[in-house]
């Protein structure tokens, strides 16, 4: 970057240590936006993980019905006669 007295910053009349300020500020916002998109990112997973999780209850008990019903419907076990 051109520092001297012909520099475009300094034809507007903008003293070096506002333009640092201007630039730290610009930073600030670039991170501070990159920030919000992440906890928005969060937010929706955490939002699918809870939606997985009552779907993972919902099959846990539907196996658990039908290993139920498995289990009435067996034929119950019968003696063998062994005539000799």
């Amino acid at each position: 970057m051109n520092r001297g007295p012909n520099s475009r910053n300094d034809q507007i009349g903008l003293p070096r240590s506002r333009l640092k300020s201007i630039r730290l500020l610009n930073e600030f916002l670039k991170a501070h936006c990159k920030i919000e998109e992440q906890e928005h990112t969060i937010a929706q997973l955490k939002s699918g993980m809870e939606a997985l999780g009552a779907t993972l209850k919902a099959q846990a008990a539907q196996i658990q019905k039908v290993s139920a019903q498995l289990e009435v419907s067996k034929p119950a076990p019968q003696m063998a006669l062994n005539n000799q």
